[in-house]
């Protein structure tokens, strides 16, 4: 399969070729969490609660499959275009047993620490109920997460956007149909109320994860699974490692900042780390968007960065850039005009609501500038520089901890809230200088990379 389009297409009709399937794949994919929230929302606000306090650990499966997919996906795609095709192979090979290993290790860890995580955060048993019911049927399903974003990644590196859009969609309609069958009961199912949400969202990235696998295997693809003993396999391991792990550590971060949160907001009301939780979901409409943009992008860098173009490099950025800013600007109208309506979606409180609108409202003003930290942490990835993209990932999860500390002295719970907009224009300051000063140098290092 010739993948020579990927440094001679025009740029523009190039990017939405491969950013568009990745963008509605990235949509649908949100649907998992909140189809999920939606329905358990209706057993109550402790359901929800319950929901919101395991997200981290949930979230912390999902970083590191797909994290560690990023770095296998960057190196098939630097591989193909430098024409090393028995590499791409073993990465490929290696990426899928790596990924494997994470997962079962992940299941076996975080069983053993989720109770103690949820009890730092409520005294309420009900809260904590849910909170297990629902997590220990999720993370059951971590080595199938690793695998399918194992899977996933490698044929994004290929060029194979929409068939990952495809395999994804029939993973999330299957979840967004079993959702309210497991969660109220229908016929012969019984009601399993929030295990029946985890057990449905299982089954959906199951069936998706067997997609990938029939299309990898079955299709005709420039990669196989390949490990040869006399090539380096360890320096292979070595570059996937190198931007996987910056990558996991760039998605686990939300995970660390979540609970800092909850902690900081858990002193004012259990209401607020509601309505945090319920930001995070509804947020990732938003950031889940930008994230395909960058998804489709990433195979362009690094095949371009390998066929030293690093002319089309910078024209890639540019325009993803731009289309970035534009998704963000859309988010920050629709949490100025409906903020309300967005949060009611997850709570009948007025109370809840009311509050929800204020945290929305603050925290929007921080999307637009967030674009350039995200685009060009993304971008770093796809070059294979995972150390200055874990950089501003740090910026972005780990500085608004002291900000939040320190607005929550003159305006409490608000405080939180504004530190989110805050942080964004430090880590887009920050983010614009390091790509800067390494813009001025791609052309000659892209063949050196």
């Amino acid at each position: 399969m010739d993948q020579s389009y990927m440094k001679e297409k025009p740029i523009v009709p190039l990017v939405l070729k491969m950013a568009l399937p990745m963008v509605v794949s990235m949509l649908v994919n949100s649907m998992y969490n909140i189809v999920d929230s939606f329905f358990v929302a209706q057993i109550g606000e402790d359901a929800m609660t319950a929901l919101s306090l395991v997200f981290p650990l949930q979230n912390l499966a999902n970083a590191v499959g797909v994290g560690f997919g990023i770095g296998i996906g960057a190196a098939v795609a630097y591989f193909l275009g430098a024409k090393k095709k028995g590499a791409a192979n073993r990465a490929s090979a290696l990426g899928l047993l790596l990924s494997a290993a994470h997962g079962a290790a992940l299941c076996g860890l975080c069983m053993i620490f989720a109770e103690p995580f949820v009890r730092l955060f409520t005294d309420s048993e009900a809260v904590v109920q849910y909170s297990l019911e629902y997590f220990y049927v999720v993370i059951a399903f971590a080595p199938v997460i690793t695998l399918e974003m194992a899977f996933e990644k490698i044929l994004q590196a290929v060029g194979k956007m929409k068939t990952t859009m495809f395999c994804m969609a029939i993973g999330a309609v299957i979840n967004i149909v079993l959702d309210p069958l497991f969660i109220s009961g229908a016929g012969f199912i019984p009601a399993m109320g929030v295990w029946g949400a985890a057990l449905a969202t299982g089954i959906g990235q199951s069936i998706a994860l067997a997609c990938y696998a029939v299309v990898f295997f079955k299709a005709k693809l420039p990669v196989r699974l390949r490990v040869g003993k006399s090539d380096p396999e360890e320096k292979i391991c070595r570059r996937l490692y190198r931007v996987g792990v910056p990558a996991a550590l760039n998605l686990a971060l939300p995970s660390f900042l979540i609970t800092a949160l909850n902690a900081v907001l858990a002193a004012y009301s259990e209401t607020y780390v509601l309505i945090l939780g319920i930001y995070y979901k509804l947020q990732t409409f938003i950031y889940f968007t930008v994230s395909g943009i960058i998804q489709g992008i990433r195979p362009l860098v690094g095949y371009n960065l390998g066929a030293r173009r690093g002319d089309r490099v910078l024209g890639i950025f540019r325009f993803t850039l731009l289309l970035s800013v534009g998704v963000m600007a859309v988010g920050t109208l629709l949490c100025l005009i409906l903020p309300e309506a967005l949060i009611g979606l997850f709570t009948v409180s007025e109370t809840t609501r009311a509050a929800g609108g204020v945290a929305l409202r603050i925290i929007s003003a921080g999307f637009i500038v967030s674009a350039l930290s995200v685009v060009i942490g993304g971008t770093f990835e796809g070059l294979g520089k995972g150390m200055p993209s874990l950089i501003i990932s740090l910026i972005r999860y780990l500085v608004i901890i002291p900000v939040a500390l320190l607005m929550t002295l003159p305006l409490g719970a608000a405080g939180v809230w504004n530190a989110f907009w805050i942080t964004e224009c430090i880590a887009a300051a920050f983010s614009c200088l390091m790509f800067a000063r390494y813009s001025k140098t791609l052309k000659t290092k892209a063949g050196h990379a």
